[in-house]
């Protein structure tokens, strides 16, 4: 159907101006989804957010829906569900609230500069108290090339010393030097914007967006109903020491004013609604820091070149709190709960420490923050122990949501909300120094650009339970356990319990086949810890529910040994529900299955296709229904490198 006639059918319903016509019954709020999943299908798993998410496919729009679609560097494969709205100038989508609502979220991408660099652009936000306008960026989006990447969509490749999948090549050891479609792998398409409206939009009424002068992609929009701004008389009030509320000075100095009389004073400080700048790192140590709410409270700061180098490397800074390094006996007993950090990180450069939340903090807490626009929301170096980090919305980084580095132990992630992160969104790296005993529990992750959902590496008695991970795009996916980066080897237990992955295992670009939702992976050690995967839903996977792999070079050597599984259901699958391509075993109990692609095991061992079978070795312990396992065992070859894909269904109610 043509854009007009589909323009002129919704006149006809909704009215000429889409918003005013008298309807004769209630309105049907457009379909509220989580992760693009009926709320159903995912219930009791991820973080519990005010918010309520509406996808922008399926709202009414006289635009153009696009994808779904899963292949990396497109545009539908980085929206939540891989599909979305693309807006022509003139054009809308609009969106019926399931319930009050006085603060949005929108998702969206808009082009970039032909030279990199981002532009802005203007949307119309329509609702019946009239129409506003929300200043689009892609100045922090739209990354090009090889790792670890670049703004401009011009330039040459990075390192052309690397093999190149594209032409299977090392460029710069063949001639002639084969030619590179520029702009080469683009990437990090999407960013967010939040707007109070300012007045309150009832249950049933619509928010209609509406480009202006730039080619718009929506994705979705999240609304809720924000609560008054939290008071604390109690609290230290950087005003007092002169923090400007408006953004036009640099408000550091008057909150680190204040910080240093709360701590002789023993209180803690109070950041009241407002805009701060703050363009560097806040030392915390020994102080509770609470703000007025996130959606009041901002700390807001912009990238500083250092004139040389910082001792650890950094060219530049940029607003962050951050605990004292480790070396120096880190911080203890730091509170920060309830205010925003939005950063003016456009640019991954791994030296730069230009975090919101940095450094070591013991006995601490981080709760109810919205981080947006840094490297890595909360990058910890340990060791420390005993801190929680709850209730955060991280969006919109460069590089990992969170990450536990280096000897943090007995630590607690919790009812965090994660998407659009470009690496890892949620990790553990045991590096030097083992972590331990921290759990990663009921939190959502959606849309990581780069890598996995949740990866650990190494460490020991970790569990990871309750998550919700939604549509990894490449390099990586849902869940992951892997012996890399030099990490410290997997000992005592990691628990994968009761966690959903949806639309996960992407296509591996070196290796040239699809990963598993959960995926483990022998490259540094062998991984024989004591691993147990318990509970876990994976639906609509594309390609693989579970692999277990070695690399190539080191298959002979590493194993993945004893893993169990139990209590599973894998609901579609576009290959099969386990790839095996390692020696070791796993063992299977009540692991259901349904709608499988292709065979329901894929058990290539180690490659040495032996007359006494494969070299991995899987048990089936009962109770494993869809007829996937029982040909299978105890290691029957079936070793199909690459598989045909056959899309499955999508998912429904067990």
């Amino acid at each position: 159907m043509s854009h007009h006639w589909s323009a002129l059918l919704l006149g006809i319903v909704t009215g000429a101006a889409g918003l005013a016509a008298p309807a004769a019954a209630a309105p049907t709020p457009t379909a509220v989804t989580r992760a693009a999943l009926d709320p159903a299908l995912v219930a009791g798993r991820g973080a519990n957010v005010p918010f309520l998410e509406q996808e922008a496919e399926k709202a009414a729009t006289n635009g153009t829906v696009i994808g779904p679609d899963r292949t990396a560097y497109t545009l539908p494969a980085e929206a939540s569900g891989r599909s979305a709205v693309t807006l022509d100038p003139g054009e809308w989508v609009e969106f019926t609230l399931p319930r009050a609502a006085n603060a949005i979220t929108v998702r969206y991408s808009i082009p970039d500069a032909p030279e990199g660099g981002g532009i802005t652009a203007p949307l119309s936000v329509t609702t019946r108290h009239g129409t506003r306008t929300m200043t689009l960026t892609s100045q922090y989006s739209w990354l090009y090339n090889q790792y670890p990447f670049t703004n401009d969509p011009r330039a040459d490749l990075l390192h052309p010393d690397w093999w190149i999948t594209e032409c299977a090549c090392v460029p710069a050891a063949i001639e002639p030097k084969p030619v590179i479609t520029k702009p080469f792998r683009p990437a990090h398409f999407y960013d967010e914007q939040r707007l109070l409206l300012g007045h309150t939009v009832r249950a049933g009424d619509r928010v209609r967006l509406t480009a202006r002068d730039v080619p718009t992609t929506i994705d979705l929009l999240d609304s809720e109903l924000a609560g008054a701004p939290k008071i604390d008389l109690s609290g230290v009030n950087v005003l007092l020491f002169g923090a400007d509320p408006t953004g036009r000075r640099d408000s550091a100095p008057a909150i680190e004013k204040a910080i240093a009389y709360a701590k002789r004073a023993h209180r803690g400080v109070y950041l009241p609604p407002g805009v701060f700048q703050v363009n560097r790192h806040i030392l915390v140590d020994d102080v509770t820091i609470t703000g007025a709410g996130n959606w009041y409270t901002i700390i807001k700061g912009r990238a500083v070149a250092l004139g040389e180098p910082a001792p650890d490397g950094s060219v530049h800074t940029g607003a962050g709190f951050y605990g004292r390094d480790a070396a120096d006996g880190g911080s203890r007993n730091v509170h920060l709960s309830g205010f925003a950090i939005q950063g003016d990180v456009r640019e991954r450069i791994d030296t730069d420490q230009v975090n919101a939340i940095g450094g070591a903090m013991s006995d601490s807490s981080v709760d109810g923050l919205h981080i947006q626009h840094t490297k890595v929301g909360l990058w910890f170096d340990g060791p420390m122990s005993n801190t929680r980090i709850t209730n955060n919305v991280i969006v919109d980084q460069i590089a990992d949501g969170l990450n536990f580095h280096t000897g943090v132990v007995n630590s607690v992630v919790r009812g965090n909300f994660v998407r659009n992160t470009g690496d890892d969104a949620l990790a553990m790296w045991s590096e030097k120094t083992a972590d331990s005993g921290n759990v990663f529990d009921r939190n959502t992750v959606q849309s990581p650009t780069l890598a996995n959902g949740i990866a650990i590496y190494g460490g020991h008695d970790t569990t990871v339970s309750n998550n919700l991970i939604a549509d990894p795009v490449r390099e990586g996916s849902a869940l992951h356990a892997g012996t890399r980066f030099g990490a410290e080897p997997f000992t005592g237990h990691l628990r994968f319990t009761g966690n959903t992955t949806v639309r996960a295992g992407t296509y591996e670009l070196n290796w040239r086949i699809g990963l598993g939702a959960i995926w483990m992976y022998a490259l540094e050690g062998s991984i024989g810890a004591d691993v147990q995967v318990t509970g876990d839903h994976y639906l609509d996977s594309t390609y693989n529910a579970i692999m277990l792999v070695a690399e190539w070079g080191v298959k002979d050597l590493y194993s993945i040994d004893g893993v169990t599984f139990k209590d599973i259901r894998v609901d579609g699958t576009g290959t099969s529900v386990l790839s095996a391509r390692a020696g070791g075993s796993a063992s299977f109990e009540n692991v259901d299955a349904r709608n499988v692609g292709a065979v329901g095991v894929n058990n290539c061992g180690r490659f040495r296709f032996t007359p006494e079978g494969s070299e991995f070795a899987l048990t089936d312990r009962g109770g494993n229904d869809g007829g996937w396992l029982g040909p299978y065992v105890p290691n029957v070859i079936t070793c199909d490198d690459r598989p045909p894909v056959v899309a499955p269904p999508a998912p429904s109610r067990w």
